[in-house]
């Protein structure tokens, strides 16, 4: 009888394969994880993530294009496949225009992917070229 009783109590076991693995992560680390620091600072320049990897430069002209006049979109693509790598940037001409684009395409889809629209950190410039160090007035100079 104590036998019976022992068995019917359920004895909490540590999951196995591929459970084990989900449950690790999933107790430990959330699946979203807030941004920290402060927002980039508003800017003519939007970062756009999210896209499809057959998203095209044009594509992305087009669709922003209905909040303002977009001077330049890139999509980033892969230097090998020529795919897109699901990120870009479009460049607007005035700062109203950059928010209207920002408020509009947020959130919305493109190509049958939801993008997130934001705007662009500006680039850290190299400590090297800072200071002098490397004895390169610019880039442009190491490149000639």
């Amino acid at each position: 009888m104590a036998l019976r009783a022992a068995a019917a109590v359920r004895i909490p076991v540590a999951p196995r394969g591929l459970r084990a693995v989900f449950y690790s992560f999933s107790a430990n680390v959330p699946l979203y994880q807030p941004r920290t620091g402060s927002p980039p600072e508003p800017s003519t320049k939007l970062y756009v993530s999210g896209l499809s990897k057959h998203t095209t430069s044009e594509s992305l002209r087009n669709a922003f294009s209905e909040y303002g006049e977009v001077l330049d979109a890139k999509v980033l693509t892969d230097g090998i496949t020529g795919y897109s790598t699901c990120c870009g940037y479009v460049r607007y001409q005035t700062m109203e225009e950059s928010a209207a684009g920002l408020e509009a395409m947020d959130g919305q889809f493109l190509d049958g992917l939801v993008i997130v629209a934001e705007y662009a950190k500006p680039k850290p410039r190299h400590p090297a070229l800072e200071d002098g160090r490397c004895g390169f007035a610019s880039v442009s100079d190491m490149l000639i």
